[in-house]
């Protein structure tokens, strides 16, 4: 796992800002609508302001139409501020059927998504990664990490 920056034990071991934004998405959990998955997931981002927006997953019967946390989070951010420093993004899921042993990434969709608020901020998120089952937290330094060779602007311009 070399694309992890650092793995912790403890809630409590985490920076401050951390532990705002990881507790944050453990709240979004509650608001969750999974009805046909029963996987919840909760996401939170911080900003440079102290400012924090939470999101949870939102199914549909139509599938396709479902959302996932962190996009909800990026989204009602991006939906309320023109310019924007986003110093973390938290995740967290939990499954009532199945305990969750590692802590669960980010789908595809989402990572490109984190990628272009990277973009348009022109500075890496740190990503907090956990499961609600676990005390581990997994800390990505950017999402390059985890989405290698990915589709930018560059590719439009």
């Amino acid at each position: 796992m070399n694309y992890i920056h650092k793995s912790f034990d403890s809630i409590d071991q985490l920076p401050e800002i951390g532990k705002i934004v990881v507790k944050q998405a453990q709240a979004q959990l509650k608001f969750a609508y999974a009805p046909y998955s029963n996987f919840y997931v909760g996401a939170a981002i911080i900003l440079e302001s102290g400012e924090v927006y939470g999101g949870c997953n939102q199914e549909n019967a139509s599938y396709p139409l479902c959302i996932c946390a962190e996009r909800v989070a990026l989204y009602s951010m991006g939906a309320q501020m023109k310019t924007f420093n986003i110093q973390a993004l938290a995740v967290t899921a939990h499954n009532p059927r199945k305990k969750l042993m590692e802590p669960c990434m980010p789908c595809g969709a989402c990572r490109q998504v984190i990628q272009e608020y990277e973009s348009r901020q022109e500075k890496p998120i740190d990503i907090y990664i956990t499961a609600y089952e676990l005390d581990k937290i997994l800390l990505i330094k950017g999402i390059g990490a985890i989405l290698p060779s990915s589709f930018g602007k560059e590719h439009l311009i």
